[in-house]
């Protein structure tokens, strides 16, 4: 069973901390996004993720990565599509991965809410190993903080974000959850 510790950090996951955080505001963490990535769009397997969240990425190893607006962006958590989880930042402390981004009237999400990536695109379905640790991850998170809500990255950034998109089964991990 996974556990956050006191300092934030789950149980089970591979840490590699990220410069990129900040501390929160005040109040509960109450809400978990749910976003897609992959570096390069669409390859699966690679460091790029972890480069990126990291300040790591050698903008010279594909050329999408060029592309990429700077500025320093993490998560608190990564899926692979193996089912390994890697933390960023501890649940304690703000990441960066919501951006501008409004929920039940409220901006900055980022100020409360806990990020997590799965390795995807919005064109590829997500994996068994993906939903089932997502799954366990969700149930921590829920036992530790006062989660009242969970959303897409398109959810609470619409017209600017679209992940998880299409191939993210919604009913499959609220099922999970009993949530409707």
């Amino acid at each position: 069973m996974m556990l956050i510790d006191s300092n934030g950090w789950l149980t089970g996951a591979e840490h590699i901390p990220s410069p990129n955080f900040d501390e929160r505001a005040t109040g509960d963490i109450e809400l978990l996004v749910i976003h897609n990535i992959s570096l390069p769009p669409g390859e699966f397997g690679g460091d790029g993720v972890q480069r990126l969240f990291t300040n790591t990425l050698d903008l010279d190893a594909h050329p999408y990565y060029r592309t990429i607006p700077k500025g320093q962006v993490s998560s608190h958590f990564y899926i692979r599509r193996d089912g390994q989880l890697i933390q960023f930042v501890s649940v304690l402390q703000r990441a960066w991965h919501a951006g501008a981004s409004i929920w039940q009237g409220r901006a900055r999400c980022n100020d409360f809410a806990v990020g997590i990536e799965l390795e995807g695109s919005d064109f590829v379905a997500f994996t068994d190993a993906q939903y089932s640790k997502l799954h366990e991850l969700t149930i921590a998170l829920r036992a530790a903080f006062p989660i009242r809500g969970i959303a897409g990255h398109s959810d609470i950034a619409p017209g600017r974000k679209t992940d998880p998109g299409p191939c993210f089964d919604w009913l499959r991990y609220l099922a999970r959850l009993d949530i409707k």
